[in-house]
């Protein structure tokens, strides 16, 4: 049987005589990213897929009311790592958000179309003074001020009274 070239590590692979339009290879990542792309593209499409899960996540926090309490009580280093991601994803949304801006100046052109950098610069005879824009960013690891809430649960940075 023909050899195929699986869509997600690259590796070659012999199909099932039993699923002759197999894509992915047997390996374990692979089949668990498989099954994730399905899964994501059926809650895409499906109205009423989504909804059927929505309803099972729903009814199991109706059954299960505090377990998330109980998890953050028991778990405090997950919960501050989750709060630091949180914050991370959050100034991220913004940033991507500022990058969006319509109204901001044109980021793709340039006002100079050559740079002279370095100490032969100051050789030139036409040393001409050059217009540019410059934008400066700041980091990630500086705490930004607090967005409004990310998660109905429990809010992004702010202390939560563990009962």
């Amino acid at each position: 049987m023909e050899q195929r070239c699986c869509r997600f590590c690259q590796r070659q692979f012999e199909p099932s005589r039993f699923h002759l339009e197999q894509t992915t290879c047997s390996a374990k990542p692979c089949q668990r990213q498989r099954r994730s792309q399905n899964r994501n593209r059926k809650l895409a499409l499906d109205a009423e897929y989504r909804q059927v899960c929505r309803d099972s996540a729903h009814k199991w926090r109706v059954n299960h009311p505090g377990y998330w309490r109980q998890y953050r009580a028991a778990k405090p280093d997950a919960v501050k790592r989750n709060r630091t991601q949180q914050r991370q994803r959050d100034l991220r949304r913004r940033l991507s958000h500022l990058a969006n801006n319509n109204s901001a100046l044109d980021l793709k052109s340039s006002a100079a179309a050559v740079w002279l950098l370095g100490p032969a610069a100051q050789d030139l005879a036409n040393n001409n003074l050059a217009s540019a824009q410059v934008f400066i960013l700041q980091g990630l690891t500086h705490k930004p001020r607090l967005p409004e809430p990310s998660c109905k649960q429990h809010p992004s940075g702010s202390p939560v009274a563990l009962a």
